[in-house]
Formats: C-alpha cells, sequence, structure tokens
C-alpha cells in the first residue's frame, strides 16, 4: 500500500471492512477484532491511525511490540488460529503506520479466548447471541445445513402414500410396517434425527401437511394488474402449500395460467404457446425451492405483472457466489439432503449449477438481483409487449423449422410411447417399460427428448397428473 492509498483509505472514515486503532495494547482486544472480520468480509486494521482520521504513527519500539502482539492474538487468542498480513508503511516524518489485513474466514465461526462470536456491524462489532444467526455461520462453514434441522413432527406427521410411492418407484424398497424399523430407515437416509423426529428436508419432502408444521415455507403468489404492487388491486391471487413436489405444480400452473398464449402461426384448433417457454419457470421455481435459505422464516413470493414475473426468494447467494457465476454454471449446495431427493425425480432438477444457463439459453431477458441488505434472490423474467408476441414466436418457430412443416422425425420407440400416452395419458413409466419391453431409465430418457423437443408435455403433479401429447 502507497501513502496515497493510505490517505484515501483514512479520508473514507472507518466502516465493515476498515478500522482505525491509533495504539494495541490488549492483545484479547484485537483478537475480538480479528474474529469479527474474520467472521465477516474481512478487512483492515490502520494501527497508528486515531479514530478522528488523524495520523499520529508508531514509533519503532511500538512497531516491535504491536507485532508481538499481533502474532500472539491471531495465533493463540483466536480459535481457529488465523494467518494475517502486516504491512510497515513509512511516513514523511520518519513514523510508522501498520497496515494488517485479516482475510475472510475459510472455517467460520471464529470464537474469541473466552468462546465469544463476533461480527462486524459497520465501524462496530457485537456478540452473536441468537441460534439463526450462529446457524448461519455453522452452515456457511459447511458444518451444519438449514435443511437438517430437527423439527418437532414424528413419523406420525409422513404422507405415506407419498413415502411408500417414492420408497417403491426409487428404492425398489417397501414401506416398513414396523415403526422402529420406518424410523431407523429414515434416519440411514438422513430425514430423521437421533430421536426419531422428522428433520426440516423430511417435512418439506415427505409430510402430509407440512405448512402446519412449517407454516412459513410455502409460496405465496399474486397478478397484478400494471406493473406495480397494490394492497388490493390484483387479478388473481393463491398460496400454495404441502410438499414441495405439490408447491411446485401449484406454482407452476399459476404463473402458466397467467401468461399470454399466441397462436404463432398454427391452426385456430391448436392449442396456442405460452408467451414464454414453461420450462423457464419449471428450473426457476425448482431452483427458488431447492436452493432458497431455509433459516429465513419467510416464504416464497411470487409477482406476476403485465412487463415482468418476479420470483422472490428468502436468502441472498451463498460464500462468494455472484450473479456472474451462477449464470456461468457454478452453484454452491446450500441443502444437500434436499438436492439429493430432488435429484431423484421429485422434482425436474437437471443437475448442479445447470438450472439458470438453461433458463436463460430459452429466454435470454432474465435479471438476477442478489440482495444482501434485504436478505434476498430476486429472478425477474422481462415479458415482451403483447404486440410483439406473435412476431417473436414465428420468428423463432421458423430458426428452427424453415420449412413450416412439423416435424415428425421420432424414433420408433418415442413413437411407441407417443402412441401409449395418447390411448392413455395416465400411464406410468413402469408401465410403459412393460408394455413396450425396454427399460424404465430407457422411457425416461426417450420421454425428456420428447418434452425437449415439444412432442410430450406433463399436465398436473407426479401422482396427480396426467401426459399429453401436443398434436
Amino acid at each position: 500500500m502507497k501513502a496515497a492509498e493510505l490517505e484515501k483509505l483514512v479520508t473514507k472514515g472507518e466502516d465493515s471492512t476498515c478500522q482505525f486503532k491509533a495504539d494495541i495494547r490488549n492483545a484479547s482486544s484485537l483478537a475480538s477484532e480479528m474474529a469479527a472480520f474474520a467472521n465477516s468480509e474481512g478487512g483492515v486494521i490502520l494501527i497508528g491511525v486515531a479514530d478522528n482520521g488523524s495520523i499520529p504513527g508508531l514509533s519503532k519500539n511500538d512497531v516491535n511490540r504491536i507485532n508481538q502482539l499481533i502474532s500472539n492474538a491471531a495465533s493463540h487468542l483466536v480459535r481457529s488460529p488465523l494467518t494475517v498480513n502486516t504491512e510497515n508503511l513509512l511516513l514523511d516524518d520518519g513514523r510508522i503506520v501498520i497496515v494488517l489485513t485479516v482475510p475472510k474466514g475459510i472455517d467460520k465461526p471464529y470464537f474469541d479466548k473466552n468462546g465469544v462470536i463476533w461480527l462486524k456491524v459497520g465501524a462496530d462489532k457485537r456478540k452473536v447471541n441468537s441460534k439463526e444467526e450462529l446457524r448461519r455461520l455453522f452452515q456457511i462453514s459447511e458444518q451444519f445445513h438449514a435443511d437438517e434441522l430437527p423439527t418437532k413432527a414424528g413419523i406420525d406427521k409422513l404422507d405415506k402414500l407419498r413415502f411408500r410411492d417414492f420408497l417403491r418407484d426409487v428404492y425398489k424398497q417397501e414401506f416398513p410396517d414396523n415403526p422402529v424399523e420406518l424410523i431407523r430407515l429414515l434416519q440411514n437416509m438422513s430425514l430423521a434425527t437421533e430421536d426419531g423426529k422428522l428433520n426440516l428436508a423430511a417435512v418439506l419432502l415427505f409430510a402430509e401437511q407440512p405448512e402446519f408444521i412449517v407454516p412459513q415455507f410455502v409460496v405465496k403468489a399474486i397478478r397484478y394488474s400494471g406493473n406495480e404492487i397494490h394492497a388490493t388491486d390484483y387479478v388473481d391471487t393463491e398460496d400454495f402449500t404441502g410438499p414441495l413436489q405439490k408447491i411446485f405444480d401449484g406454482s407452476l400452473a399459476f404463473v402458466m395460467r397467467n401468461l399470454h398464449k399466441v397462436q404463432a402461426g398454427r391452426g385456430v384448433n391448436a392449442p396456442g404457446l405460452p408467451e414464454i417457454p414453461e420450462i423457464v419457470f419449471e428450473e426457476l421455481l425448482v431452483n427458488a425451492l431447492v436452493h432458497r435459505d431455509y433459516l429465513v422464516s419467510a416464504p416464497i413470493r411470487l409477482f406476476i405483472f403485465d412487463n415482468r414475473i418476479e420470483i422472490i426468494s428468502p436468502g441472498h447467494l451463498p460464500d462468494n457466489l455472484t450473479v456472474e457465476k451462477i449464470c456461468t454454471g457454478i452453484s454452491n449446495i446450500r441443502n444437500p439432503i434436499l438436492v439429493s431427493y430432488i435429484a431423484k425425480g421429485l422434482l425436474p432438477y437437471h443437475g448442479l449449477g445447470s438450472g439458470i444457463k438453461r433458463a436463460l439459453d430459452k429466454w435470454p431477458d432474465i435479471e438476477f438481483t442478489d440482495d444482501h441488505d434485504r436478505c434476498l434472490f430476486i429472478a425477474t423474467v422481462h415479458r415482451k409487449p403483447v404486440g410483439e408476441l406473435n412476431l417473436a414466436v414465428n420468428v423463432s418457430e421458423k430458426a428452427e423449422n424453415p420449412s413450416g412443416k412439423r416435424r415428425e422425425n421420432v424414433g420408433k420407440t418415442s413413437g411407441k410411447i407417443l402412441a401409449a400416452c395418447r390411448k392413455n395419458g395416465t400411464i406410468t413409466i413402469p408401465e410403459l417399460a412393460a408394455l413396450i419391453g425396454i427399460t424404465e431409465r430407457s422411457v425416461e430418457r426417450n420421454i425428456q427428448s420428447l418434452r425437449k423437443k415439444g412432442f410430450l408435455r406433463r399436465v398436473g403433479g407426479r401422482k396427480e397428473g396426467r401426459w399429453e401429447v401436443v398434436e
């Protein structure tokens, strides 16, 4: 650091990343300051700079003494020990300023010698004194995750039919009749605590009525008239509760029924296409449900305006993630238990980090906001003016299919699947596999391809829904 940079820092004053100390004589006090920086975003302590911004500096004897204090505080008075950096800046009058840089910690939370956890709050620091803050620090250090939080719900709160179907379809296993065996199974699946209570992941995925156990974890959806939030003027509103799969299905249906439909050159009897591809909202809703911060007691909010659709998730991006990083496919797992089960087919989850990219590929006009102040992550899908919709879809379709004729070049197996779904929309994947004589995995691959090409779509949920062949 040069003298000009020092003057610039001092001119800006103290904040959450910069602290002034005219002198240091108490190693324990310095340790608490360093712990606060490490538990937050890191920062610098300018030693030899007074609180009022004057720069008295330090003598050479002071520098030797303070460097010894710094080493002692970082190594012995902070747990875990910190690796800090010091730089001595020589002033014009021969005095010295020590620039002590404390990096953002990688082993949070950090304690002082008395076991107190400190956090930066502006230019000051404060003790962590709530369970929520402590849990968040442990979550950041990956020593704890919100989806493993214990609840007060016992195994009697399970939706037995839903959990039975999951065990049968995914693990080829029967639902245990014995409560002791059921608890042991749930514990082995990381869905129950040592005392036999369901954890948060189990409640969100498999409880019969999760809203009675964790009422804050729902989706609140509103369709407003115009482009602003109104207290009473809205077109459509609904709260979606239940297991995550049911919340997802209901939320997606709410969005799709409030989108414009365009014919895009099709016949008047053909079903219209949604103005924005359905897969965009599939990806964004899954992302909101799976990656939200469940340590924040608040619902996901879904707002539909004339010019945009907002999906507002509690919790900003974790760790060092930025909007730029997630748009390139970089992601962190905030709720690993949820992710592991969602990836088994409970929701249309296609892999870590790929959802945002897939949504942007289908609809580039999406804006993401990582709001640290309000602890929110907002996905804003911008809509096109009504007058541009037919043109936009026609241009897109002609680019993919210049002849204007519907492509029917599906494979033999896919053709059999379409025929079976056309005859029986409620047919299951195991039934399709038995009918056609292929594996269930092969059926799933073919269905995924048909859905991507637009020949097949799912209407409703996994249990209650049906297949619809797009003619």
